[in-house]
């Protein structure tokens, strides 16, 4: 690689620039994530499922070290594969995969290509595994299976790119699970861009809710989701596993009526003041095999004449109205997650020809999310613990460090004025002592 040895500042000619410090590394915070992958077992799990179709015969680098390294260089905010190829003997990196050099970015790329079907399983699986130990350390008592669907634009000729109306342009319309309590990503299945947003949904939410119910059966399970899951097999299958559900439904005519008979738009007493009401009501669509509660909000803002309606599905019976409105509303926070998966994972990077390939991207994307976010629900002071990834890297990540060797040892030499170093030590001390099975 091609560098440049030497460069003169104009404001001050004695300043002179240079990229040949040695064995330095821009990225010491990767050792924390490291020693905290394997308190909770995040490698070992993912190597124990990783199956892939691998014909070579003489390797440098194995599946496994491919694997950790494109998750660790997507934490660390390298989400193309060619920054390999300037990493390639990084300190923190190489000591992070546990080898002399990193794969280059053709290894990276042709890497991908040993994924099948199964393949992409496998990883489900194994974000599975990590998933349930997280959650049977937190204790948590009930899970709120956040649905939503969102879109990610292409622009070459991916295969299944399709022009979607909604978000009017080309690309794909993943399908995707949060834990709205904790923000886990549960799971994620990429479409073709022009499916409907409820397409498929009971396929994928249906063997999340049974490993749930079976494998954490005193769990109480919640699911929200907007109108666009508003499909009766996706009630009946809530109903049927004792499921929670709260879902938006659209509007029409015969529930605007019923609206409007508990709150006719009259003139408003006092112009200055927004009313809201909450109303239940029995409401049987014709495509439902039965009538079903249906929670109606009824809005009127200040200074207008009309009220808006809300309408909402639900199967809660002990919870009032409003309490089940408000329970739906703070699905809202789903969006935080879905923008931090894009903006800082590259979730929605969709840039080759292979569908199958697009998949298993997304998936490394979901793996190194859910990383930093056992990270720092489990080990980050409390008022951190929601702390964006842009915020990570810059307070926990990118830390300069210089490696001296010493004997046996290596050690990283922090800088002294490093700013955030309380926190960052605060960090590791908290990841030696978890203790989780």
């Amino acid at each position: 690689m091609a560098t440049l040895t030497q460069k003169t500042l104009n404001f001050n000619r004695k300043i002179k620039l240079s990229n040949d410090g040695g064995s330095l590394s821009s990225d010491t915070g990767e050792l924390l994530y490291r020693e905290f992958d394997e308190k909770i077992g995040f490698s070992k799990v993912l190597e124990k499922h990783l199956k892939l179709n691998d014909s070579r015969a003489h390797y440098l680098h194995s599946n496994e070290n491919l694997l950790r390294q494109k998750i660790y260089q997507m934490v660390a905010g390298y989400f193309e594969d060619d920054a390999a190829d300037y990493l390639t003997t990084d300190p923190v990196f190489t000591h992070v995969i546990g080898t002399t050099a990193l794969a280059s970015q053709p290894s990276l790329s042709r890497f991908y290509t040993r994924f099948d079907k199964s393949s992409l399983e496998s990883l489900n699986q194994a974000n599975q595994e990590l998933l349930d130990k997280v959650h049977a350390f937190r204790k948590a008592q009930s899970l709120f299976i956040d649905l939503d669907s969102t879109h990610s634009d292409t622009y070459g000729n991916q295969e299944d790119s399709s022009y979607n109306s909604h978000y009017g342009t080309m690309g794909f319309h993943p399908l995707v699970a949060f834990d709205g309590a904790t923000g886990d990503f549960l799971k994620a299945k990429l479409r073709p861009g022009n499916v409907y947003t409820s397409n498929g949904v009971v396929e994928f939410i249906q063997p999340l809710i049974e490993h749930y119910n079976e494998k954490f059966p005193e769990t109480t399970l919640f699911l929200r989701g907007d109108s666009g899951f508003a499909v009766p097999a996706l009630y009946e299958l809530c109903e049927k596993e004792s499921v929670f559900y709260i879902i938006r439904l659209k509007s029409n005519a015969i529930l605007r009526n019923i609206a409007n008979e508990y709150h006719p738009s009259t003139t408003p007493l006092d112009v200055s003041k927004t009313e809201c009401y909450f109303e239940e009501t029995i409401y049987q669509a014709k495509s439902w095999s039965k009538p079903r509660k249906v929670i109606i909000q009824s809005v009127r803002p200040a200074g207008e004449l009309f009220f808006t309606h809300s309408f909402f599905v639900t199967n809660f019976e002990i919870a009032s109205s409003e309490a089940i409105v408000r329970a739906y509303q703070k699905r809202g926070t789903m969006e935080n997650y879905i923008k931090e998966a894009k903006i800082g994972f590259y979730f929605d990077k969709m840039n080759s020809h292979s569908f199958l390939v697009n998949e298993v991207k997304m998936m490394l994307a979901l793996l190194a999310y859910n990383l930093t976010n056992w990270l720092r629900t489990l080990c980050f002071p409390d008022g951190q613990k929601s702390m964006q990834i842009d915020t990570i890297r810059t307070r926990l990540i990118k830390v300069a460090s210089r490696l001296v060797k010493s004997g046996r040892s290596f050690y990283f030499k922090l800088s002294s004025s490093f700013v955030y170093q309380k926190f960052f030590w605060n960090v590791l001390g908290r990841i030696q002592k978890l203790q989780i099975e």
